[in-house]
């Protein structure tokens, strides 16, 4: 360990980071975005610096890459939301040269300079420990995805959510952050209904832990403030109709985790599920979140919310060299599973 905290010290004048521009063209504004020579220096500021082993892609990684999807709120940055290394240097105390450490959900890669680099300088209040029992690997497998699907089942339990009521349906079951749900709820002894267009994933979703899966294009929603309670909670990656019949659905006292937007932003539903069967709606914010709670999600995703199918999960690795090659695919839809990125493996 002392050789490799010598090492770390010496964090050299340029390193290889991938970083997204605004340019102007004509009349119009154009992303680009590809690997660049920098230095600690050049990125935002931070309390905190990192040698990154591993980050990972999310769908919002893709979006800001290519410029698909307006995610950065200044230019240029690196990017990448995730990352995972050791402590090369930090003037916070509650970290040292030679940490392990890992940074989700800090707005990286929208405010500040994100994971796609050799080395990070990072805020200290963004960065956690990485818990024991958790590889560099590993928390980058997990990433935002795994950590908010901790925080939404957190935040169900804390509101009182048990097994007892009824079974948990996960929308946007074959998604990253819907597999995680599923094989976590499943872990921990609740029966979870997985809620899909993608029925020929069956296979995949009940070897996460589902039981059951319905097809959302076989779903008469109905328009009632009240529809038959079938669930005893939710979480919900969809939004928009999707959550408003999740709202009609849910039993007395259910919990309804909502994190995404995929299917519209608008909600539209009545109070009477809020009065008359007492269902809560509990959003889930995965970016400004006190350390406390992102520290909290990050022990139990090393003990009783530890994925027992991660790498069903995520079984890509790529190299980061070919980083710039792996987004279209994201945008397009073809991709299947997450997919680490290995910065510098060593560590």
């Amino acid at each position: 360990m002392s050789t490799l905290i010598t090492e770390l010290r010496q964090v050299p004048d340029k390193f290889t980071a991938f970083r997204i521009h605004q340019i102007q063209e004509g009349d119009k504004k154009k992303i680009i975005s590809g690997f660049e020579q920098v230095g600690i220096d050049d990125l935002t500021a931070g309390e905190v610096v990192i040698k990154v082993a591993y980050s990972d892609i999310n769908y919002k990684d893709a979006l800001a890459a290519t410029g698909k999807g307006r995610i950065l709120r200044t230019y240029p940055l690196v990017g990448g939301i995730d990352l995972s290394g050791v402590v090369v240097s930090s003037v916070d105390e509650r970290f040292k040269v030679g940490d392990k450490v890992l940074v989700c959900g800090a707005q990286l890669s929208e405010l500040y300079d994100g994971g796609y680099s050799e080395y990070a300088r990072v805020k200290a209040d963004s960065v956690v420990a990485l818990p024991t029992g958790v590889s560099l690997r590993d928390a980058m497998a997990l990433g935002t995805a795994g950590y908010t699907a901790a925080l939404a089942i957190q935040r169900m339990e804390d509101n009182g959510q048990l097994p007892e009521p009824g079974p948990i349906v996960v929308t946007g079951a074959t998604g990253g952050f819907g597999s995680f749900a599923i094989n976590m709820l499943s872990n921990i002894g609740y029966e979870v209904i997985a809620f899909t267009g993608k029925t020929e994933q069956e296979g995949y979703l009940k070897a996460l832990g589902a039981t059951k899966l319905i097809s959302r294009h076989d779903i008469e929603m109905g328009s009632k403030p009240l529809e038959n309670a079938q669930w005893g909670g939710a979480v919900d990656s969809v939004g928009g109709e999707t959550l408003a019949w999740l709202t009609r659905t849910t039993h007395v006292w259910g919990n309804i985790a909502s994190i995404g937007l995929a299917g519209g932003f608008k909600l539209e539903t009545t109070v009477m599920p809020f009065i008359l069967r007492g269902v809560s709606l509990l959003g889930i914010n995965s970016v400004e979140m006190p350390l406390s709670v992102r520290t909290r999600a990050w022990k139990r995703l090393a003990t009783d919310l530890k994925p027992t199918k991660l790498e069903l999960i995520s079984p890509t690795t790529i190299e980061f060299r070919d980083l710039g090659n792996a987004f279209a695919a994201y945008v397009d839809g073809t991709v299947t599973g997450r997919t680490v990125v290995a910065i510098d493996a060593s560590l």
